[in-house]
């Protein structure tokens, strides 16, 4: 059982790189509904610890990854911001009479 996203916004689900497996798990917590997106060997194996951790599951449902589990590493969720290419600079020639 592993909890990738803990307390988040239910449009986190909607990432088409999640794995297949991962699930958006749906609870409350002192009556306010919050929202985890979870990977589970089973569906009983996250209930349990859910229902263990807090005692009030509403649902879950599966999310819109599209990756296999196998091949899916955490660092792919994460977004980097693109970097800017690096210009490239031309020398100089030293014009006549002028020292390098």
């Amino acid at each position: 059982m592993k909890v990738i996203h803990e307390n988040c916004d239910p449009k986190l689900a909607q990432d088409k790189k999640l794995p297949y497996t991962a699930y958006l798990v749906e609870y409350r917590n002192e009556d306010k509904t919050c929202y985890d997106i979870a990977l589970g060997d089973s569906t009983v194996e996250m209930f349990d610890y859910y229902y263990d951790k807090y005692k009030n599951v509403v649902g879950w449902k599966q999310s819109d990854g599209q990756v296999n589990p196998k091949l899916w590493r955490e660092n792919m969720i994460k977004k980097s911001e693109p970097k800017a290419p690096e210009r490239k600079t031309r020398k100089r020639k030293p014009k006549d009479g002028e020292e390098k």
